[in-house]
């Protein structure tokens, strides 16, 4: 069985799909962009949009009664590989002990134009 989470923390879907989805003990979060929820604005750098958008993502963690801990996998979208070392810096912040698995790609271009989209799976 599953179940949808949401947070009122965290952006709404922009289409059709919901922020996460529970099943069998996993939570997958759909990509966070680097929107905030309460003013639908998107920070400029790099750095901010990823902050917020790890932001986004532990709402919803939170949602369903997790935290980054419980992360065990991250997909980090990238506008450009070249932002690589700042995105780093930041996401490091947001994980202490085990670091989840990451895969990291650069794509050809984001929803909004953002700089940086973050997945994860977490585990209960």
């Amino acid at each position: 069985m599953k179940k949808v989470i949401n947070s009122p923390k965290a952006p709404g879907a922009i289409g059709p799909y919901s922020q996460a989805i529970e099943a069998n003990g996993l939570v997958f979060v759909s990509g966070q962009l680097p929107i905030n929820a309460v003013t639908g604005e998107m920070p400029e750098s790099i750095e901010e949009q990823t902050r917020q958008s790890l932001e986004n993502m532990r709402f919803i963690l939170e949602s369903a009664g997790l935290t980054m801990a419980n992360v065990v996998k991250t997909v980090v979208l990238l506008q450009d590989m070249s932002l690589f070392a700042a995105m780093n810096k930041v996401y490091a912040e947001f994980f202490e002990g085990d670091y989840p698995a990451r895969c990291a790609f650069a794509v050809k271009q984001l929803p909004k134009d953002a700089l940086v989209e973050i997945e994860c799976v977490a585990a209960r």
